[in-house]
């Protein structure tokens, strides 16, 4: 017998309240009692009730809330329920942060995390199964195209569950936006169809309004410096390695006796690099109202400077073909504009490759993998779901519009990508087998690619040390709920959930590294760090470039309406005749600003308002890992305002907490 305080919260947007009476119980270890109904729950607003409860009910363990619908079913968005009364220790919480549908009963355990060995009177195992067994039937695979890891089930937002749908701020901030860029795109894009470009000049016609870097690419993009420089921390960051033997591929014709001795200096001491877009070696390009289009697989070699600058030796367009003459490869020395166009001609194919395996593909589906093998294993309870919840906001649904207005049939890489109409899908199933363990965890990736003591790669630099925070943050989380190595082992839905991933997900990744099973507490901690950075930081390096280094289309050309050069005497001409025309440029523009403009309802790393975690512990190292991150904040500020070229992109207070755009 007692009396209790039950405070129930509602969510701040505009929908989140309901016309329908809620009706809550309260369930102890020795018993459970109807609270009755509350009065419609209003949006934003906390509602609270005082009631006598005449039974003993003992330690408090749920609470269970049902909505009544009377005429309209109106879904109901509940934050959290406090209570506050006897076998409570205080105030309780129970956090829920999802939408309450239909007539259903839901059960919401208090917030302190459990996993199956912390409850050995088994007084939460009906409830875990029961809840895991639910998500299975509303998170399930799909599949989009053969060959490629598994997306959640669903080809439209309305087939989405209502938890993982933008809220109404996010919704209105998306279309609005998006109407508004076609809609300039439709009355610009029809006066200038009889405009034809003529310079490279006439480019600053669909140039967006520029960022302080933008308007540095505009100024120097010719340079081999700014061109080299995009390989460790432009918009792609992920290609460029150091080389450990000439490239097969790269064939010196007699003559280059000198360029030979050149590379192998290089090679001998530690400063060749190469940059090798093979994977789109042999994809059909796109046919652009009725115009072909072109693709090239780039070799790019590169020299790092002692003042830290990566300079291009050597360009070849296209891999040697057998019975065919060898290919023309292009160098500094060359005339200007034959140089300018091999640059150009790598900027295009490193847009490619960059916005389909590094930014979709790594970032986007990767992300999206973790995020339903979580829904389908893991019970609220368990404290690996509290910990990656924050991380999975919105990406469901940003990944349904992709597929299905980004890369679908007669979608934006059909009208004015190079590789759109089926060659984006081949590069997209070809791109899964470089998607290792190792290349997903900075501090192999980097190892691998031979750029651990490259100082200028300022992406290098600071993924490692985001790496790092994320790492402690993991490991203090851990630390509180597995003591041993065998606490993981012995954790069953631990077990499930990384099967789920690797196995199920991404469809066989153990081939590819990606454990299976987790047998030590070092590994869990790996494994959900190489999570979160992925939904996070890796996510951000390959998103937040994209209006700074594709504003000036000739930077990073989303097409190509010419074929590569076979000599080098090459005219401006010859160069504009290469470049997207205005049209599809102005389509580029369009897309490219809608994509990196300020996100008004952005959560930056560490910083989600939804409390998970009712006790102190967890609560006390998210403080610690917020404290890390501002530290970080601060002294990449620092450092921004001395360098000539700031890199932001990995700057906490910039890097968003899930993939969201």
């Amino acid at each position: 017998m007692g009396k209790y305080t039950i405070r129930v919260a509602t969510g701040s947007s505009l929908l989140a309240g309901s016309s329908n009476c809620v009706q809550l119980w309260l369930v102890g270890e020795h018993g459970e009692a109807d609270l009755g109904k509350l009065l419609p729950p209003l949006p934003g607003k906390e509602t609270e009730l005082k009631v006598e409860v005449p039974l003993y009910l003992g330690r408090l363990l749920l609470v269970k809330l049902r909505k009544r619908k009377l005429l309209l079913d109106s879904d109901w968005f509940c934050k959290w329920i406090t209570v506050q009364g006897p076998g409570t220790q205080g105030e309780a919480f129970f956090p829920c942060y999802r939408w309450v549908q239909g007539d259903g009963i839901i059960c919401l355990p208090e917030g302190t995390a459990l996993t199956v060995s912390d409850d050995p009177q088994n007084l939460f195992k009906t409830q875990r199964e029961q809840e895991v067994e639910a998500r299975k039937t509303v998170y399930r695979w799909g599949s989009w195209k053969d060959g490629l890891i598994l997306p959640i089930a669903g080809s439209s937002r309305q087939d989405l569950p209502r938890d993982q749908r933008f809220l109404e701020d996010k919704d209105l901030d998306f279309n609005f936006s998006l109407a508004k860029g076609l809609k300039d795109l439709a009355i610009k894009g029809t006066l200038e169809l009889a405009i034809c470009v003529k310079r490279l000049e006439d480019f600053k016609k669909v140039l967006v309004k520029k960022t302080p870097l933008a308007a540095r690419v505009l100024d120097c993009w010719k340079d081999d410096a700014l061109f080299g420089y995009q390989f460790l921390n432009g918009a792609n960051p992920m290609l460029v390695r150091r080389s450990k033997s000439l490239p097969a591929r790269l064939l010196l014709s007699p003559g280059m006796e000198d360029l030979q001795t050149q590379l192998e200096k290089e090679l001998q001491a530690g400063t060749l690099f190469e940059a090798d877009f093979s994977l789109l070696d042999g994809i059909k390009p796109n046919v652009i109202m009725f115009q072909q289009q072109y693709v090239a697989a780039p070799l790019v070699m590169l020299r790092l400077q002692p003042d830290g600058k990566l300079l291009p030796m050597v360009i070849q367009l296209q891999p040697p073909r057998h019975g065919s003459p060898p290919p023309l490869l292009f160098l500094p020395s060359d005339p200007p504009m034959a140089w300018l166009l091999a640059k150009i001609w790598v900027r295009s194919s490193d847009f490619q490759v960059h916005q389909l395996q590094s930014h979709l593909l790594r970032g986007h589906l990767v992300a999206e993998v973790i995020s339903v093998a979580t829904m389908r294993s893991l019970p609220s309870l368990h404290p690996i779901y509290k910990l990656l919840i924050p991380h999975f906001n919105y990406t469901m649904e940003i990944n349904t519009l992709a597929r299905s207005t980004l890369v679908s049939e007669y979608g934006i890489f059909d009208l004015v990508v190079s590789t759109g109409s089926g060659g984006h899908v081949d590069i997209l199933q070809r791109a899964v087998s470089y998607l290792t363990y190792r290349s997903f965890c900075p501090p192999d990736d980097l190892a691998d690619r031979g750029l651990l003591d490259v100082t200028s790669c300022l992406y290098g630099q600071d993924a490692l040390r985001l790496w790092g925070i994320i790492s402690r943050y993991v490991n203090g989380m851990v630390g509180l709920f597995y003591k041993s190595d065998e606490a993981v082992t012995c954790d069953p839905e631990l077990q499930v959930w990384c099967r789920e991933i690797t196995e199920i997900g991404l469809q066989g990744a153990q081939d590819r590294g990606f454990p299976l099973c987790l047998e030590s507490r070092a590994q869990l901690c790996h494994f959900l760090t190489m999570c979160i950075f992925t939904c996070t930081g890796q996510h951000a390096s390959a998103h937040l470039g994209q209006l700074d280094w594709y504003s000036w289309i000739p930077n990073g050309p989303c097409t190509m309406r010419k074929p590569p050069p076979t000599s080098k005497d090459v005219t401006e001409k010859d160069v504009v005749d290469s470049l997207p025309n205005l049209q599809q440029a102005r389509m580029q523009k369009t897309i490219v600003k809608f994509l990196g403009r300020h996100q008004p309802v952005m959560v930056a790393l560490g910083q989600h308002k939804e409390k998970y975690f009712s006790d102190p512990g967890p609560q006390a190292v998210l403080k610690q890992f917020q404290e890390e991150l501002a530290t970080m904040d601060e002294e990449i500020e620092v450092r921004n305002a001395q360098l000539d070229l700031p890199y932001e992109y990995l700057q906490p207070s910039k890097v968003e907490n899930s993939v969201t755009i």
